[in-house]
């Protein structure tokens, strides 16, 4: 599918055009319906049109469309805010900024980082991903085709192996590449951050081992390092809880926020300690759309839906269809492609693997087309795009959610 007017560096997964959406299903401008487990790339945990959000951004729309909060604050963005905070599972006063994006927020973390520590260098992690931005491209553990063709980028950034039971690097393996980092690469001293995916997303839904995190904050402490925390995908339910470090028992300086935070309309935020938020002099921080008030309305919106024991149920509910389902899958050997499942709670990979352990990358270009013609959209993820992504609305009927793994399993079959 060519489209003239639209610049050509853009990727397109799904050669289709989508017309419309409730909750995990969509149709095409020809009337075709699909099944949707890629949910805007984990924009959608409520669904698509949720009537909760869709009705606070028609309520919203007809009393104040727009103002710039640092010109003129406005209730919807102070509202939120003292919600957005409180839903923050951490023990320390916490106050933020809202932004347009994840990869905006992540830029202004940068910046908070730099004034609060008066350090440049950043520590990311290979397989990482935090945006397309000029600064959040460095950050990202991967080259193709995020780094290709820009030139230099801002630094100086770091990587280290992103230990996980998912990719077979262990919590020894990455410690012995910090130790390296700081006796070869760069003084511990001069170390502004680390940033980190509690799971991360784009490398195919890998858990962070909890007994490094541990490690990384008490490192973290004890130099005077910020540790931040990438929630943008897997945050607002997508693994069963609010966010994604509370299983790793540890509390992030910063947390970045974004995707699933306003039921699809953009928006995003950087929260975090408050002493932090507070460094950088007035004017420092904000933008001019950054807390647009129909966004805050659709945030305060989903924040109204998403309960804890709301979340824990579809996050159980959805995880208990796919692990069981892949369990099924491997003892009956559905497919050789078929490899284990990544991820934790209801946000979930399911590798492609030739027998010899190989990526089976092309099977997976061939299962999204397969799949895709059966009536199931689906997204690809890890470093050699071998690993499917599961993002489900949260909210997914199960009936339907049977279905589209009923698609997925006959698709899977098909694999040559």
């Amino acid at each position: 599918m060519s489209h003239k007017t639209i610049s050509q560096s853009i990727s397109i997964v799904h050669p289709i055009s989508l017309s419309q959406g409730r909750n995990a299903e969509v149709w095409d401008t020809d009337g075709k319906r699909y099944i949707d487990f890629v949910g805007g790339i984990g924009v959608l945990n409520l669904g698509h049109c949720h009537p909760a959000v869709v009705d606070a951004i028609r309520e919203q729309a007809t009393r104040l469309t727009h103002y710039a909060f640092n010109a003129a604050p406005h209730a919807p963005y102070i509202e939120l805010m003292e919600r957005l905070t409180a839903f923050i599972p951490v023990t320390y006063p916490v106050s933020g900024m809202l932004t347009n994006s994840g990869a905006e927020a992540c830029e202004n973390a940068l910046k908070i980082a730099r004034g609060a520590t008066g350090r440049t260098a950043v520590i990311a992690f290979d397989g990482g991903f935090h945006g397309r931005t000029l600064a959040t491209l460095n950050l990202n553990g991967k080259v193709a085709p995020y780094k290709q063709n820009v030139g230099v980028l801002p630094g100086p950034v770091y990587h280290l192996p992103y230990p996980s039971a998912d990719n077979d690097v262990t919590c020894n393996d990455a410690l012995k590449a910090l130790e390296r980092v700081f006796s070869v690469e760069i003084d511990i001293n001069d170390v502004a951050c680390f940033i980190v995916e509690p799971v991360q997303g784009e490398a195919g839904f890998l858990a962070l081992d909890v007994t490094f995190a541990k490690h990384l904050r008490r490192l973290c402490d004890e130099h005077n390092i910020l540790l931040i925390a990438d929630e943008i995908q897997s945050g607002f339910g997508r693994t069963g809880q609010r966010f994604a470090f509370s299983r790793l028992g540890i509390e992030p300086d910063l947390i970045l926020l974004g995707k699933s935070i306003a039921g699809g309309v953009p928006l995003g935020a950087v929260v975090g300690r408050k002493e932090l938020l507070d460094t950088l002099p007035k004017g420092g921080l904000g933008g001019t759309y950054s807390g647009n008030p129909i966004a805050c309305a659709a945030a305060l919106a989903t924040l109204d839906v998403m309960s804890d024991t709301q979340l824990q149920a579809w996050g159980e509910q959805q995880e208990a269809a796919i692990v069981g389902r892949h369990a099924a899958w491997q003892s009956k050997k559905l497919s050789p492609y078929l490899g284990r499942l990544t991820g934790v709670g209801a946000m979930r990979g399911i590798e492609l693997l030739h027998p010899d352990g190989t990526p089976a990358s092309a099977q997976l270009t061939q299962l999204l087309s397969l799949a895709r013609n059966a009536g199931l959209l689906l997204m690809p993820s890890g470093r050699s795009r071998h690993i499917i992504r599961l993002l489900a609305p949260l909210t997914i009927e199960p009936a339907v959610l049977e279905e589209g793994l009923d698609i997925l399993e006959a698709c899977l079959q098909k694999l040559d």
